[in-house]
């Protein structure tokens, strides 16, 4: 088992999360669809060579992000990263994924 989390503005966050949900993670027994989310902000500075879908580079930038967690099955993990990866719209989306251990 592993928790994924990303971080995601919000005019993307349930285009994200149903890519996500679709590989069949979030499930927690007999539910599915299950995360857990928060607004918070995140900032992040475009350096040369990039092509950020916010902001302009070399210029610091804060904007209003969600992060989620959710819960996924050892063979749906990589199957999930692929699907936040190309829903997303960051050309660099960032994200955790987290060994559980399932007592």
């Amino acid at each position: 088992m592993y928790k994924l989390s990303f971080f995601v503005p919000e005019d993307y966050l349930e285009t994200v999360k149903s890519a996500i949900f679709a590989t069949g993670a979030g499930r927690i027994g007999n539910y599915d669809h299950c995360c857990w989310q928060v607004l918070g902000q995140g900032q992040f500075r475009a350096l040369e060579g990039s092509d950020p879908f916010l902001g302009q580079q070399n210029k610091l930038e804060i904007v209003a992000e969600w992060k989620v967690e959710l819960v996924c099955s050892d063979e749906l993990i990589q199957p999930a990263v692929r699907a936040l990866k190309q829903a997303h719209p960051y050309e660099e989306p960032a994200y955790d994924v987290w060994k559980l251990e399932v007592f």
